[in-house]
């Protein structure tokens, strides 16, 4: 088995269509052994069924310190729920998710469709805008931080935070930026818990001090872990669910067609958008608690193990024509949420905002269209994990 360079997942080439890469992988074996800086031993699983499979694995840790080579989830904020294996990954989630509920989450649709219609009148009477710096950004921003209980003084603040705390640390300026930022993130939240704790609210963070089960609950550093998480998972996430799956549409003419002469398909559709080109490309690490095998491949103890979720909705073995969008396709087992026990505890709130968000943008300018060459589209990550456009420019009319 060749082992790959793990520079050729980081070039512009790869990061602007990283489809066919992965269908060549594929067709050589479903798991790849890739080389990292620093002696890391990493393996790569590329197809849907061990992918699945891993995700799910319990001989697949999450927490690095069982690696030689351990990373923080969370730099400034400790471990979050990403990184955090059995028990105290389930004890920490039981307690968010009794706060954090699918009917809290549905209960923000009106209000959902409320900020969306704003930022959509917004656009009215235009002929052109970036649909990503005026609708796909703002948009669940607005909804985290209303969930949150968070002002609408402070919400400028939280976008800043959030920018800065996802930039990559290329330079000392950059970890300057990201240090400043969760510093001044933290100092905020003292403020905010001590005043939900004399006098709660019917918001999240009020929620989440108020929760327990039987005598625990979540500790003051696991509420910033959480309310982190939350705020920039659940933001940048979201953000390229809504850019990335209307420019498969829009350059899928006869998927856009019949999604608007059939609105009812909406919900299934955002289901295909999540698998054809989700906002997550690969799953958070897991490391190999022992000699495991994967798909016949030794992997050996305290090796990084990396899920491809892009890799697994593009299977042939697992969909039908993967490489195309069928917005009415059936039986849709992606992965992009996950699976098993870190199965994403926002899955109910991301799919409200894009049915919502895609529905709604489609409704409103039925003349949308790209305003430039594909090819011209610039793509981004964050933390080499999450891939999304850096602007969408949309002509309106």
């Amino acid at each position: 088995m060749a082992v790959l360079s793990a520079e050729m997942f980081f070039g512009r080439a790869f990061n602007q269509d990283p489809y066919e890469v992965y269908a060549d992988l594929r067709e050589q074996g479903p798991v790849h052994a890739i080389e990292f800086p620093a002696g890391v031993q990493a393996f790569l699983v590329v197809d849907h069924e061990h992918g699945r499979a891993a995700l799910s694995d319990p001989r697949l840790a999450k927490d690095t310190r069982h690696s030689g080579t351990p990373v923080r989830a969370e730099e400034f904020f400790g471990e979050t729920l990403l990184g955090l294996d059995a028990p105290d990954h389930t004890r920490l989630r039981g307690l968010v998710a009794k706060a954090f509920t699918p009917r809290r989450a549905e209960a923000l649709r009106p209000r959902v469709q409320e900020i969306t219609d704003g930022l959509l009148d917004a656009l009215a009477g235009r002929d052109e805008a970036d649909l990503i710096d005026a609708f796909a950004f703002p948009l669940p921003i607005i909804v985290i931080c209303e969930l949150l209980g968070v002002s609408a003084d402070d919400q400028a603040d939280f976008r800043h935070w959030t920018a800065d705390l996802t930039v990559p640390v290329v330079s000392r300026e950059t970890a300057e930026r990201r240090r400043a930022a969760a510093i001044a993130f933290n100092d905020y939240l003292l403020g905010v818990f001590a005043e939900r704790r004399a006098a709660p609210g019917d918001d999240l963070i009020s929620a989440l001090l108020a929760v327990r089960d039987g005598d625990a609950r979540l500790s003051h550093g696991e509420l910033l872990n959480t309310i982190a998480l939350l705020l920039i998972a659940g933001h940048e996430t979201t953000v390229n669910l809504i850019g990335n799956g209307v420019l498969a549409l829009l350059s899928s003419p006869g998927q856009l067609k019949l999604l608007k002469e059939r609105p009812e398909l909406l919900p299934g559709a955002i289901e295909e958008l999540l698998r054809y080109d989700g906002p997550v490309e690969r799953a958070t690490q897991r490391i190999a608690l022992a000699d495991v095998e994967i798909a016949g491949v030794p992997i050996p103890k305290g090796s990084w193990v990396h899920v491809s979720i892009g890799a697994a909705g593009r299977d042939p073995g697992a969909f039908d024509e993967p490489d195309s969008l069928d917005v009415a396709r059936a039986d849709n087992r992606h992965v992009a949420f996950g699976h098993g026990p870190h199965y994403c505890l926002g899955a109910p709130l991301a799919r409200l905002e894009g049915q919502v968000a895609i529905g709604t943008l489609l409704a409103r300018f039925p003349e949308l269209a790209l305003a430039v060459d594909p090819a011209e589209l610039d793509w981004k990550r964050s933390g080499s994990i999450v891939r999304g456009l850096s602007s969408l420019p949309v002509r309106l009319r």
